[in-house]
């Protein structure tokens, strides 16, 4: 098999696992955590501060097996998602793979626009060595194709 078609091959869909969305500035650690978002086109998550004009950062997403590793190398035994300010979580797929692609999670279309960085709040958040135990391990950011509805439990599939 040629690496194009390899790169479009995936064992598994993924499944959402978390879901959340902030309606003010995060410094004020202001978050909701939902069983069901609505995505739109223009705005992105609706009720979700992001007011960007570029679209590249509307919805954020991370693996739970990422956020396991983060947990060991810090060695906690868990890490809330809440502290890593990131909109969706999901398992079983590899995000990273969806590099330039697009995918859809419920009836919402994404497109992966970049990777989700940590920021310095991350040390604040998970202690000494957060930061540095994120990079790599962040998830990536989307811009929003179709818009419509992303509950617990839907599948995440690649698309193209």
């Amino acid at each position: 098999m040629e690496i194009k078609q390899l790169m479009k091959t995936f064992a598994f869909d993924g499944k959402v696992e978390w879901l959340s969305y902030r309606p003010g500035p995060t410094s004020k650690g202001d978050i909701r955590i939902t069983d069901t978002i609505e995505v739109t086109e223009k705005k992105g998550i609706v009720g979700d501060r992001y007011k960007g004009t570029s679209r590249k950062r509307q919805v954020t997403i991370i693996q739970a097996e990422h956020i396991e590793a983060v947990a060991k190398m810090l060695r906690k035994d868990s890490i809330d998602p809440a502290l890593l300010r990131r909109n969706i979580v999901v398992s079983g797929i590899n995000l990273l793979a969806f590099n330039d692609s697009t995918f859809q999670i419920g009836d919402v279309i994404l497109q992966m626009t970049g990777y989700c960085h940590p920021c310095s709040r991350m040390e604040d958040n998970l202690g000494t060595g957060g930061y540095n135990a994120m990079r790599g391990h962040g998830g990536i950011t989307c811009m929003v194709v179709k818009g419509g509805t992303i509950k617990i439990g839907d599948t995440v599939s690649f698309l193209s």
